[in-house]
């Protein structure tokens, strides 16, 4: 089987799990265009752990991790089957210590995607933790032991975004953001493009900006995993770079 890519998803809200717009038109189309994979590993933000957890049930349950959202968004089951086989395989490749947890489940940071770019529901999944505790080189050191995965058919899926403040959303912006938004994602977009790791994980550098734009680290740290398992010669395609409400943006990008 040809190398599987990796993805990164800016998510943005779980609304976007029942709507069409451009956003779920790209993650449609991506699934169309990539090889089917046999297994997906999803890294969400919305997984925050305390240590690396794995999940390795057989049928993972699909969970809402919001509130006050309509009635239609509770009735998606994400019902894809989970692999303990593969999750095995996964933690013996992991060098951190991990443990298997299967008290959380299917997130929207996972399902909300997924919705759109598998419908069918099946395709084994299983999700990894973000680890609070770990520092950037850590999630991104996650990344390059799981490469190898790419060549077993196994898609490693990053969900969060790159810029993420809730606290300065601005509900009149739509599909705008911030000068200062821009700024931040487009930094992290010219060294992606010039294969500038290093400066990525030592994004807290960039001072002040890098404060607004990742006050709380969740949904940047996906990011990392998925550039770790990435590889000089992938091509990179960009997808969905756009603001949202001010302080968000929905930048996406393959490595194929």
């Amino acid at each position: 089987m040809s190398k599987m890519p990796v993805v990164f998803i800016g998510h943005g809200s779980p609304m976007n799990a029942i709507e069409k717009n451009d956003y779920t038109k790209s993650w449609r189309e991506i699934g169309q265009r990539i090889p089917k994979p046999k297994a997906i590993i999803s890294f969400s933000a919305h997984w925050f752990t305390q240590g690396t957890k794995i999940m390795n049930e057989e049928k993972p349950r699909t969970i809402y991790d919001m509130y006050g959202f309509p009635d239609e968004l509770y009735e998606i089951i994400y019902h894809s089957p989970g692999s303990p086989s593969l999750a095995q395989v996964t933690k013996n490749l992991i060098s951190k210590e991990t443990e298997y947890d299967n008290s959380w489940g299917i997130d929207h940071g996972t399902w909300s995607v997924l919705v759109h770019m598998y419908p069918k529901m099946d395709i084994p999944l299983f999700q990894i933790s973000i680890d609070a505790n770990a520092s950037p080189e850590e999630h991104y050191e996650i990344g390059k032991a799981l490469r190898s995965l790419r060549n077993e058919g196994v898609l490693l899926f990053g969900s969060g975004n790159i810029v993420h403040n809730l606290r300065l959303v601005d509900w009149n912006m739509g599909n705008e953001g911030f000068d200062w938004a821009y700024n931040f994602d487009d930094f992290i977009k010219e060294n992606i493009l010039e294969r500038n790791h290093e400066n990525i994980l030592h994004f807290e550098n960039k001072g002040n900006l890098a404060k607004l734009a990742v006050p709380t680290p969740d949904h940047f740290y996906p990011l990392l995993y998925i550039l770790g398992a990435s590889s000089e010669e992938d091509k990179v395609t960009i997808f969905n770079k756009s603001g949202e409400l001010g302080s968000l943006t929905m930048t996406g990008y393959l490595f194929e």
